[in-house]
């Protein structure tokens, strides 16, 4: 019993390591995701990728998107924010960007 309460809190941190990696695994899943939401959205229709891209992000992440631009690209940024479940760290801003051809280009063909 005394062995197992003196190893628990090595335990316990390296249980909440665990799950802060995959916290922060998930939110460049997410980061990435948005980016590519709102440069697609942006492509199809200029001004719509920044809504786009916090439509398609989990709102606890609270997505950040630049503005989505280009002429004959679309450059879509988002930024998400994963929080700390260990309370020595502050949390971490995740940033993906992408980039897709626009189809506003290719309409009058």
């Amino acid at each position: 019993m005394l062995e197992f309460a003196g190893f628990l809190p090595f335990l316990l941190v390296i249980g909440m390591a665990a799950i802060q990696l995959g916290l922060v695994g998930y939110g460049a899943n997410q980061a990435g995701s948005a980016a590519r939401a709102g440069a697609r959205a942006g492509s199809l229709n200029p001004g719509s990728g920044p809504a786009a891209a916090v439509a398609s992000a989990s709102g606890w992440l609270k997505p950040a998107p630049d503005p989505c631009g280009g002429d004959a690209t679309i450059t879509c940024t988002v930024t998400v924010r994963v929080p700390a479940i260990i309370p020595l760290f502050d949390g971490w801003d995740i940033r993906r960007t992408v980039t897709m051809p626009s189809d506003q280009t290719n309409q009058g063909s």
